[in-house]
Parts: structure tokens; sequence; C-alpha cells
């Protein structure tokens, strides 16, 4: 008999993402990798000015797709940068996008080793993404993910609002 191997505990947090003490937080970014706004702003501010120098370092990345930095001032070891797609109405497969951001950030964290990741809620910003269909979403991509042997055991959804909070937990309850 092949023994399983303990499947990744999910959770969602009224919590400032920037304090998590996570292998890994997710930015919210966009593509040039430039300090923005919302949770990708307090992220640079909160990790110093070399996260900038390090997201010019690698320059772009395109949407549904993750790059990793170090952490550098945060308590996060590193930071998953997550390009998340704008809203625009959902039949320009934003839904597939944004999944595919999630997955991105998880193979990262896996192919680093990364025990523990916190997302923020990705593209509900500035992106204009719909709260509920994004929460679905974003659960659905996390708990389909699967690579054999993956360090990844907790991940939580870091919400910004009692809103965001009650999303989360609905989502993860169905």
């Amino acid at each position: 008999m092949i023994p399983r191997l303990a499947k990744m505990e999910l959770s969602a947090r009224l919590v400032d993402i920037t304090t998590l003490d996570t292998d890994a937080i997710v930015n919210a970014a966009n593509e040039s990798l430039a300090p923005g706004g919302g949770v990708c702003g307090a992220i640079h501010r909160a990790a110093g000015p070399e996260l900038a120098r390090a997201c010019a370092a690698i320059g772009h990345c395109p949407t549904g797709e993750a790059r990793v930095t170090p952490g550098f001032r945060l308590p996060a070891r590193y930071v998953i940068h997550a390009v998340g797609p704008v809203w625009r109405g959902g039949g320009e497969g934003e839904p597939e996008l944004l999944a595919s951001a999630y997955r991105s950030a998880l193979r990262l964290a896996a192919e680093h080793g990364l025990r523990s990741v916190a997302f923020p809620a990705i593209s509900t910003g500035i992106y204009g993404y719909p709260l509920k269909p994004a929460t679905e979403v974003a659960v659905r991509a996390v708990r389909e993910f699967e690579e054999p042997d993956s360090a990844v055991k907790l991940v939580v959804f870091a919400c910004f609002g009692p809103e965001v909070e009650r999303e989360y937990r609905a989502a993860l309850g169905r």
C-alpha cells in the first residue's frame, strides 16, 4: 500500500498579509512587477526598496504567471508575485487566468520547498474582479493543486476586510 501524503490545510484569516510569518506571501502583482497600490503597494512598502530592485531585475511577468523574490524586510522569507487578470466581464478568459496565477504561485512555492503560503484576494482590488467568483476560483485552484511530494502544507487566504473573510470562509465551506 502506498502511503497518502497529508493534504494541505486551507484557512481564511482577517489579517494584514505583510505581518504573516509564512514561508512566502503572494503579491497581487502587475505585469511590470512595479510597486502599485493596494496589497502590492503595502507589500513593497513593508519589504523595503530592495523588493522593487529585485522585481526590476526580473522585468516582466505575464498575466496568469508568477515570479519569486526574497522577502527582504518582511517576516516571510519570499514574495511570490502572481499576476491576475483585469476583469472585463468574464468572457475573456479571466477565470482561467486567475486560476493559473494561483497554480503558478503554488508551483513556485513547491519548487522552493516552501511549506506555508499566504494569498491575498488576487485581482479583486483595482483589477475589478468580483469578489465571490474570485474566491471560488481561488479556493478551487488551490484545492486542485497537485504536485507529487509538494512541501506546501498550509495555505492562508489573507483577507483585508470582513466581507472578504466571509466570502473565503463560505468558499472553503463548499
